[in-house]
């Protein structure tokens, strides 16, 4: 359903604007000034504005929509014969203009066009990404949609992005699709996970080291913000940055300059850095285990990527491009995901998100025999099935090793999950050995999904 803004400083406009929207199947936000219209442009779809308004006019309104978002399509209502003011209107970037009192066959035509436009707009940036990612864009649904507008907002903007999200959201989807969208595009994209760096080693991996600077450093070597210069540093989980380090990086995002660990000297780059984390940052800076300075800098926009759950309407599309790659990938003609696997699969409840779904749908595929998949195939899935699930695991389809099997399948990823992926203490509340838990994780096709530390 698209969402239209409709702002106007009299209520009885508004009740009647919203009233034809309700009847056209779309949902109408309201504002009685610009100020309200700002605070409530999220998510909407397009926007119908009086011009004459008090302390912000419908011009000024639309030069500050446009700031945000110079794509999102504005209707401009005029009175009647104010030929002067519809002119600056469509001079100051406005998609039509319409008199009032307006006709309603002709204010509905306006607006169907203008969401037209915005479709056909955001089909267009998603295609031009998809291109230059090199991969196909799933996510129609709200949440995700209004994660993409963000995104095509955001990139072109030469700024410090913090992307934000649970393990397995796409966090670095997003970031590669911010790095398309920008004017570096043609530039270098670089990733460096923090996480994978043991401390002491990080500084010298990210800003470079000259020869002999430590033992073992036999040549000089350049870092991952040299490397990047030019285009896009990604730094995945940055939270896992040691302090002395995150100093360090604070000073290169501020002054846009490098020392390589050893050397006497200092170079200039030029890197916008795009940051994901798992983490709550700005409640780590509270706790002083992130400094605060740094992670102001890093988020000057935050974008929260939406847990796989909060957007189930996507799950349908997602399982399908997974079946079509890896059914490709691995030489298999005609397979497809049976209704009712589908319709469990959208239910399900995934503590590892997209990347989780990814596993088990290439996992069903590698296992099937071609054609259609059924849903006994949910049968050594790691997946964490909700009460819904549940019932229809136990249905009688499946024997009663399999569906005992299931069960514990679904009670090990639900703890793990509370846990964030800690084996230790997941064995603890269990009641299992370390070892025992190893063993279920294995056979329930977990490996490589949980950690002995928290993720």
């Amino acid at each position: 359903m698209a969402r239209l803004l409709l702002v106007d400083d009299e209520p009885a406009l508004l009740f009647t604007l919203s009233q034809l929207l309700k009847s056209r199947g779309l949902e109408a936000v309201l504002a009685r000034s610009g100020k309200e219209a700002l605070a409530k442009l999220e998510g909407v779809d397009g926007v119908v504005t009086d011009y004459s308004m008090p302390e912000m006019d419908g011009v000024q309104l639309l030069q500050a929509i446009h700031e945000r978002d110079e794509s999102l399509p504005v209707v401009m209502l005029t009175a009647h014969g104010s030929e002067k003011v519809a002119v600056r209107a469509m001079k100051s970037g406005a998609y039509e203009y319409v008199t009032k009192p307006f006709d309603i066959d002709e204010i509905s035509l306006v607006i169907d066009r203008a969401l037209e436009a915005r479709a056909l707009r955001v089909q267009n940036r998603r295609l031009t990404a998809e291109r230059a990612l090199g991969r196909t864009i799933v996510g129609d649904s709200a949440p995700m949609r209004r994660l993409l507008d963000a995104v095509a907002r955001v990139g072109p903007k030469d700024i410090t992005v913090l992307v934000r999200g649970e393990t397995g959201t796409g966090k670095e989807l997003i970031a590669s699709l911010i790095h398309a969208e920008s004017r570096r595009a043609a530039g270098p994209l670089v990733r460096f996970n923090c996480a994978a760096i043991p401390g002491d080693l990080a500084e010298a991996e990210l800003f470079g080291h000259a020869r002999g600077a430590f033992t073992g450093a036999t040549q000089a070597r350049r870092g991952f913000f040299a490397e990047a210069d030019g285009g896009t540093l990604v730094l995945d989980e940055v939270g896992e940055l040691p302090l002395p380090v995150q100093a360090k990086l604070l000073r290169a995002l501020q002054e846009g300059e490098i020392q390589p660990v050893g050397a006497g000297r200092v170079e200039r780059v030029d890197v916008r850095v795009v940051a994901c984390t798992n983490r709550d940052l700005a409640a780590e800076a509270r706790a002083r285990r992130f400094r605060e300075d740094l992670y102001y800098r890093l988020a000057v926009v935050e974008l929260l990527v939406p847990p796989l759950h909060e957007h189930r309407e996507d799950i349908p599309a997602l399982a399908g491009q997974f079946v079509r790659h890896y059914a490709e990938r691995f030489g298999m003609d005609g397979v497809r995901l049976a209704p009712e696997l589908v319709d469990a699969l959208q239910r399900a409840d995934w503590p590892g998100n997209v990347r989780q779904l990814e596993n088990a749908v290439a996992r069903m595929v590698a296992l099937g025999g071609g054609g259609e998949i059924g849903v006994q195939a949910l049968t050594g899935t790691a997946f964490r099935a909700t009460e819904s699930d549940a019932e229809t695991l136990l249905d009688g389809t499946l024997s009663l090793r399999e569906q005992i099997d299931a069960l514990e399948r679904s009670v090990i990823a639900r703890t793990l999950a509370a846990v964030s992926g800690n084996q230790s203490e997941a064995a603890r509340r269990l009641g299992l050995s370390r070892g025992s838990l190893i063993d279920r994780l294995k056979k329930y096709g977990f490996a490589g999904g949980a950690t002995d530390s928290p993720s």
